[in-house]
Formats: structure tokens, C-alpha cells, sequence
């Protein structure tokens, strides 16, 4: 790119240093974040265009103070700082994962994108007899993003609930229940899993469930499947219209027939993220 300038420049061209840096600024807004980074190398020009507000606040969401105070804690100083601070700079901050209530959920923008996501850990939802050790217990793992999950070695009555509320910009969601049957360890440096406890997923299908505040359901079912691998199970999807207003969110997974013990499950975390980020690998099932 630089050689094209150059020879430009001795045939008496333009030069991609000779655009206006308003005219850079146009075309930037047509591209995504992870583009827009890539063309700040191009030139100074360039470079200048790329840290501009109107470029970076045209890729944050609308309701980007509600999510800066929400990651902070405070609105009326978030509100000041939105204001203060350069939008690029407002955007690095919100692609960071952004702790809420203690550290049981997380937030965060997709860098590429700018879609909001969030992960609910699995300490953060209602597990009936998460506290008898005989069903339920937290075991280390270090390939979930808060370092343990919740691992079931049997029970008869399996239910699992939670709810969120939250200001998501506007868009369509996916809610997905992060899983992996069998118990995931090292051995001599490899990944491997334990299958011991796993019985039961293959009698009678869990049922997916997902209601709104402001009238919207989901429902699905499936039989679990693919021990070893972590999988994401589709819930249901809900529509945000008002990105101003919180939506309160509540789901479950619950298999409680019981006629039949279940176990051999990590539940690790809840993920909403928007729908358009979601990749499927099979049926129910995403990546």
C-alpha cells in the first residue's frame, strides 16, 4: 500500500494520505469494529479517522451509559464519564468482561460487532439440591470462565432456574445453557472425561424453558447427547424493543420425571448473546 503511494506521488496521483479525513470517516462507518482497526494502519489519515467519536459511536449501542453504569455501579457519574471519555476508548471498555452482582454474571460487547452478551454462572441459579453433597457438588475446572462448575453425580428430581434483568439494547437474543456430560479432567498433560455417572439423559428428553416480563415465551426439548464436549442448548430466543427500559428474563432446564435417576452433568453457565453470533452444530445444539 505504501509503494502505491509512493508511485502516485512521482506520477502525480493521489495518494491514500491525500484523502480528506472527513471522506475516511464516511467509508469507516460502513465497516465493522474489527475493520476499522485494520484500516488505522493504512496512514496517518486513516489512523486519524479511526479514533474518531463519530466513527466509534456509531458502532456502540444506543443505551451504551445504561451499560457503562451497570459497569460501574454508579449512573449519574456513568453518564458524565460516557461524555467525557473518547467512544473508542468507551468501546475497548465495554468489550471487557464487566462484572455484575458480585461476580455471578458478566457482560461484555462482541469486539467484532458490538452485540451485547452475557454469562450467567452457574452460582448464580437455583439447582434444587445443590446443597446435599449426595447430588450436587462445585468441582474445579479451569475451561469455564469463572473456574468451577456445578457437577451432578445423581438425583431424581433435576430442576434448574434463573432470572436476569437487564437494559440489553435493542435486537433479537438467543439464551443457551452451557453443559457438558461427564467430568472433564487432565491425565499426563491431555484432556480427558470421566463417564461414571453419566445414566439417564436417554429415557426421557429435558425440557428448555424462557418467559419475559413483557409477555414473550420459548420452549424446546431434547435428549442429551455427546458426552465429553461442551455444549450450548438452544432455550429460546426473545426480542428486546426498548433498550431503556430493564427486561427481566427467566429460565430453566428441568427433567423431573421421576421415575428414573439422571446424572454425569456439568452445569457450567447460562449465555445470552445476540442471535445473529449464534453458530448451530446440531439440533438444539450451538457452538
Amino acid at each position: 500500500m505504501g509503494a502505491v503511494g509512493s508511485s502516485a506521488r512521482r506520477g502525480g496521483g493521489t495518494a491514500l494520505g491525500d484523502l480528506p479525513e472527513n471522506c475516511v470517516a464516511e467509508v469507516m462507518l460502513r465497516l465493522n469494529p474489527t475493520e476499522i482497526c485494520g484500516m488505522a494502519r493504512l496512514s496517518r489519515t486513516f489512523r486519524g479517522a479511526a479514533s474518531g467519536d463519530a466513527v466509534w459511536e456509531a458502532k456502540l449501542p444506543r443505551n451504551y451509559a445504561r451499560l457503562l453504569a451497570a459497569a460501574g455501579g454508579d449512573e449519574e457519574a456513568a453518564a458524565l464519564e460516557a461524555e467525557a471519555i473518547p467512544k473508542k476508548e468507551l468501546y475497548a471498555r465495554l468489550c471487557r468482561r464487566n462484572s455484575l452482582d458480585g461476580g455471578t454474571k458478566e457482560f461484555w460487547l462482541d469486539k467484532a460487532g458490538g452485540g451485547t452478551c452475557m454469562t450467567i454462572y452457574s452460582r448464580a441459579l437455583s439447582i434444587t439440591g445443590i446443597d446435599d453433597r449426595r447430588y450436587w457438588n462445585f468441582i474445579p475446572n479451569d475451561e469455564s470462565r469463572f473456574r468451577s462448575v456445578a457437577y451432578l453425580s445423581q438425583i431424581w428430581w433435576f430442576e434448574v432456574r434463573g432470572e436476569v434483568e437487564f437494559c440489553f439494547p435493542e435486537g433479537t437474543y438467543s439464551l443457551f445453557f452451557r453443559i457438558h456430560l461427564g467430568r472433564p479432567f487432565k491425565r499426563l498433560g491431555r484432556r480427558v472425561y470421566s463417564a461414571e455417572h453419566i445414566h439417564g439423559w436417554d429415557v426421557k428428553p429435558v425440557r428448555f424453558q424462557l418467559s419475559t416480563s413483557d409477555g414473550q415465551q420459548a420452549q424446546s426439548k431434547c435428549y442429551l447427547t455427546d458426552p465429553g464436549v461442551w455444549i450450548y442448548h438452544h432455550v429460546g430466543d426473545f426480542v428486546v424493543k426498548d433498550s431503556n427500559e430493564p427486561l427481566n428474563i427467566q429460565f430453566a432446564m428441568v427433567q423431573i420425571d421421576c421415575t428414573h435417576t439422571k446424572g454425569g452433568l456439568c452445569m457450567d453457565s447460562v449465555v445470552i448473546k445476540p442471535k445473529c453470533l449464534a453458530r448451530k452444530k446440531g439440533p438444539g445444539s450451538y457452538e
